[in-house]
């Protein structure tokens, strides 16, 4: 006798299917998909276990459980059956405990897998796997900072516009200053990349002096505007307004997405913008310590990370010439970074943060 043909649906098919050549599902699922797309086709059970290494019995059982759960019985494992857990649930419940709220008794700022262990009297490997299932990281530490700025959500509002809603007839420009980029140079050369092995550098260096970087992107086309000077004082902040001034047609207004740095309000500066030529500037001032809301910052980190960090310079003129040369390359295929994150969003992720911190942090605003 053959059993008749599984009833499956053209829907729970095409998921079998998925789940038949899943390469991340567990074995059991591959397996017990498998077999169930063969009683489909009207295999017997006998063939079906001999094809999935089974025995015909296992094979009833997918088959009834399949019919009475559907695809979301596949693989399920029944309450009481199974591997026994060797850990006790306690144990594990202790672990995670002291995992997030308790640090070793030799004052170390975290756990690591072997202290752990050796607390809770289990293997490195088994700390691991508990840390690693409930994506816990104890050796990670990620950084932040809350904005005490008092005008912190007009300000915020008033850059995402910018960014989500740049107005008609105008430019928008996210401008900063990239300051004390070192030419540095090794005592030795570099040895070069080969198989096996990566670039390697000497860890000591010489220092050749330093110079300021000056950047305003275009956040419509992802261009970039630079000079490199060697202070960042109010004077070099307005004459690098005067270039931006020059390389936009007369025509188009200009808004500046900027931080709060005293340079940028310098008499010199709020002298000349006062004039009624610049009347068409405006400056966008982004809250005080969100440098994050500053489009360059990402354009600055790409320099650094690409050109400047495993760069060798003998001069401050060198170092100039690397960054000219890697700019024009970009400006010859920019990119644009694009803004995601509503003001909302934002503000409603610092509220979140504020009242995880309700007391240890002093504001003075109530976000």
């Amino acid at each position: 006798m053959v059993a008749a043909p599984l009833k499956v649906s053209r829907s729970q098919r095409a998921e079998l299917e998925r789940m038949a050549f899943s390469s991340s599902l567990p074995h059991r699922v591959v397996v017990q998909s498998s077999a169930l797309l063969l009683a489909a086709d009207g295999e017997a059970n006998a063939a079906i276990a001999r094809a999935c290494s089974t025995t015909p019995d296992t094979v009833r059982r997918w088959r009834a459980k399949f019919e009475q759960g559907g695809v979301e019985a596949v693989g399920t494992i029944a309450a009481g059956r199974g591997r026994k857990p060797v850990i006790a649930q306690e144990v594990i419940d202790a672990i995670v405990e002291d995992t997030l709220h308790t640090v070793p008794d030799d004052a170390s700022t975290q756990w690591s897998t072997r202290t752990m262990a050796e607390r809770h009297g289990v293997g490195k490997d088994t700390v691991a796997r508990i840390w690693r299932g409930r994506k816990l990281r104890p050796w990670l530490v990620e950084t932040f900072k809350l904005s005490n700025d008092p005008c912190f959500e007009e300000k915020l509002v008033d850059v995402v516009g910018l960014y989500l809603d740049p107005p008609e007839r105008a430019v928008v420009f996210s401008f900063d200053e990239k300051t004390q980029c070192q030419a540095l140079d090794r005592t030795q050369p570099s040895l070069p990349m080969t198989k096996g092995r990566c670039r390697t550098m000497t860890h000591d260096y010489k220092r050749n002096g330093t110079t300021d970087l000056f950047a305003a992107l275009n956040v419509g086309t992802g261009e970039v505007l630079h000079q490199t000077r060697k202070s960042h004082k109010s004077a070099d902040v307005l004459a690098f307004f005067k270039w931006i001034d020059l390389h936009t047609p007369r025509d188009l207004q200009i808004h500046v997405v900027l931080d709060n740095l005293s340079a940028h309000k310098g008499p010199e500066v709020r002298e000349w913008l006062a004039k009624p030529r610049q009347a068409r500037w405006h400056l966008h001032f982004t809250p005080t310590s969100s440098s994050w809301l500053n489009l360059v910052e990402g354009w600055f980190a790409q320099l650094t990370n690409k050109r400047l960090r495993t760069g060798t310079f003998n001069s401050v003129a060198a170092l100039t010439e690397a960054i000219d040369v890697w700019v024009s390359h970009w400006n010859d295929n920019p990119n644009p970074f694009v803004w995601t994150k509503t003001a909302n969003e934002i503000i409603d992720k610092v509220k979140r943060g504020r009242a995880a911190l309700t007391h240890q942090i002093k504001s003075a605003t109530d976000h």
